[in-house]
This record gives structure tokens, C-alpha cells and sequence, in this order.
């Protein structure tokens, strides 16, 4: 299965939280499956960081990269196919960090892992 997560699941993954659901836990550690992470989420978390509403224990530009690749984490560029897709999709939902994943998982053909349920609207396979 081809994975990609959501920002919120990023980083329950990679700060060992429990609010990651079981399910999505055993298919982001089974070795068979292939996870990427979005520049977007990395974006989202940036902003988050720098407006104080967010706090994590490992550094974003270096400990938090350094996790993604030893956990063999790939990352997924922001292409402009990606983000002309937001263009003409419904406006379920108006996050628009949510928007470009949406994007990327239906373009790409990935299962997004997240416990949102406004993905499903946009007929893409959600995991949690």
C-alpha cells in the first residue's frame, strides 16, 4: 500500500503520541507498505511552529528530517499538477494545506493516512 499522511498524523508518528489510531500505527511500521510525507506537511508544521501553536520535540530542520529518513519516510514534492488539481475540486473542505494532500493522494493514487472524515467526500481512500 502507498501511504501518504497527513500532517496531523506526521507528527502523532513521529512523536510516539497516542493518538494515532492502531490500525494506522501497524500500516506505517509494516515494511511492506511505501509512507511519504508532503513538503506541505512540513509547510503546515513550519507555520504552525512559528505562530507558537504547535510544539515539538525534535527540530524541524534537522532532528525531524534525520527521523523521516531513517524511518525511510519519502518525501513527496509539491508539483504544479498538484496544486492547479485544488483549482477544480469541490470546496468540502477549506483547508487548504488539507486541499494539496487531497490533491497529491488523488493524483498520485495514495491512501491518505488521517482521522479527518472531510477527506472522504472527495473520493480518495483514507486509512485510520
Amino acid at each position: 500500500m502507498r501511504l501518504l499522511l497527513d500532517t496531523h498524523a506526521l507528527i502523532w508518528f513521529t512523536e510516539g503520541a497516542s493518538g494515532i489510531s492502531v490500525v494506522a500505527r501497524r500500516a506505517l511500521e509494516d515494511s511492506a507498505n511505501t509512507v511519504f510525507y508532503s513538503c506541505v506537511n512540513v509547510w503546515e508544521i513550519a507555520i504552525k511552529l512559528s505562530l507558537k501553536k504547535l510544539t515539538m520535540s525534535m527540530h524541524l530542520e534537522d532532528e525531524f528530517a534525520a527521523f523521516l529518513f531513517r524511518n525511510g519516510l519519502l518525501e513527496l514534492p509539491v508539483q504544479h499538477m498538484h496544486v492547479a488539481r485544488t483549482a477544480y475540486m469541490p470546496m468540502h473542505h477549506r483547508d487548504p494545506f488539507d486541499r494539496l494532500l487531497i490533491a497529491q493522494a488523488e493524483l498520485e493514487q495514495l491512501t491518505v493516512v488521517s482521522k479527518d472524515p472531510e477527506f472522504d467526500a472527495y473520493g480518495i481512500k483514507r486509512l485510520w
